[in-house]
């Protein structure tokens, strides 16, 4: 197990606060050293900020790129090798059309934007935008990379450390850590005589780690210079995988006994190991579910390029776990308007279940549906171009409306 990130959460102010900069710096190289002398590999250490709107009301293109450009340079000598600028909001959508501006202008700078939440609801309009986001950056990189950077917000608070979802609220500094522990699963059920064994395997090993973790983030809440504490947010164990089969979530799936993941028998494993996940105790935050991107595991990548595993597939598991829809391949040509009926699935699923979805989709520059993605990139695990069943929305679903959805009420059944 590796911590993926050590995220702090800030609101920098604007003009930048250097001041505050500099102490999120110190505060992140002396936790993350803290973490390295416990025996954990550090993979990152990332910034978040308030959304990017909240910042700069105006929404003045030049002013919203200088912003990022200069928190770009000023956190990355501190150690930050990413930063989180947090998401455009339903209120203003001009928000959304600067997002592929701001990634066009910076290296390492992540944002997101919101479809729905408990105060907006499902805002189509927003989701509409956020499709022509995902259109806009594809081309912007050979292989769609910059897509990465890029995620869509169904029902997620602020304090979740995995980019590209996290963002802060507030003055008052924060930090939490994201892990990836999908080797934990893998272990647990290949150890395991019983589905029992496995289920308390897995339990065993979230709360060793989480204690430890815990243990050593509460020593790093003390005062900094200017009297605040950085408040710890806890932990999102979402096992999320590395492209290695012994480091597969879709392993793990296969461990405990379904033939290949995307097969009958897969919606049974996400629920159980989602629900396993949720009765070990530490402090969680985030997701702290299954991650399932297809292109950062390899397993998944395997069954998505044998045509077992689909985007529906996908988007059935997040109903019982998950994250949503992450590092999914798509046709290079894909509209905006082919994206929207997917995104709306993602929102209504998110808000219906009240839980935290998001989407990252990257259509491929040259690709169409079955063709093998070429990428160089270590974190990445090559698959096949996954197909697209849609078309454009119509009707009342076309419209500009936003609508609330209210969990489900689980009422008694009662006989006739």
């Amino acid at each position: 197990m590796k911590i993926r990130s050590i995220t702090y959460f800030i609101n920098p102010k604007w003009p930048l606060d250097e001041g505050a900069l500099t102490q999120a710096g110190e505060f992140g190289g002396a936790a993350r050293l803290a973490f390295v002398v416990a025996g954990y590999e550090v993979q990152s250490a990332r910034l978040a900020t308030v959304p990017f709107p909240e910042l700069i009301p105006s929404l003045d293109r030049s002013e919203v790129i200088e912003f990022a450009q200069q928190l770009e340079r000023i956190a990355r000598p501190l150690g930050f090798e990413y930063i989180a600028i947090g998401p455009a909001l339903p209120d203003d959508l001009r928000a959304y059309a600067l997002i592929p501006e701001v990634l066009a202008a910076t290296e390492n700078v992540f944002a997101s934007a919101v479809m729905s939440s408990p105060s907006s609801g499902v805002s189509l309009p927003a989701v509409r935008a956020c499709a022509e986001i995902i259109q806009c950056l594809a081309p912007q990189d050979g292989n769609g990379f910059a897509n990465l950077y890029f995620a869509a917000l169904a029902n997620v608070s602020a304090g979740a450390p995995f980019f590209p979802a996290a963002y802060h609220m507030g003055d008052n500094p924060a930090f939490a850590l994201a892990v990836e522990s999908a080797d934990l699963a893998v272990e647990a059920f290949t150890q395991a005589k019983s589905l029992a064994e496995a289920r308390q395997n897995l339990i065993a090993a979230i709360e060793t780690h989480a204690a430890k973790l815990s243990n050593i983030a509460q020593k790093w809440t003390r005062r900094s210079a200017d009297g605040q504490t950085p408040l710890f947010g806890g932990i999102d164990f979402s096992l999320a995988p590395f492209p290695e089969e012994s480091l597969s979530l879709g392993t793990a799936f296969e461990r405990l006994g379904v033939p290949a993941v995307g097969l009958h028998g897969s919606l049974a494993a996400a629920a159980i190991i989602a629900d396993t996940i949720d009765k070990a105790e530490f402090k969680r935050t985030g997701f702290s579910g299954l991650m399932l991107p297809v292109l950062e595991d390899d397993t998944l990548a395997t069954r998505a390029g044998q045509g077992v595993l689909t985007l529906k597939d996908m988007l059935l598991y997040s109903a019982v776990c998950g994250t949503g829809l992450d590092t999914i391949p798509l046709p290079g040509d894909t509209t905006a308007d082919q994206l929207t009926p997917v995104l709306l699935d993602l929102a209504a699923l998110a808000r219906r279940l009240n839980k935290p979805l998001t989407a990252r989709l990257m259509p491929i520059p040259g690709k169409q549906a079955g063709d093998r993605t070429n990428f160089d990139f270590p974190f990445f695990a090559n698959s096949r171009v996954l197909a697209l069943d849609v078309e454009p929305l119509q009707g009342h679903l076309a419209g500009d409306e936003a609508f609330q959805l209210s969990p489900r009420n689980h009422h008694s059944l009662v006989s006739a």
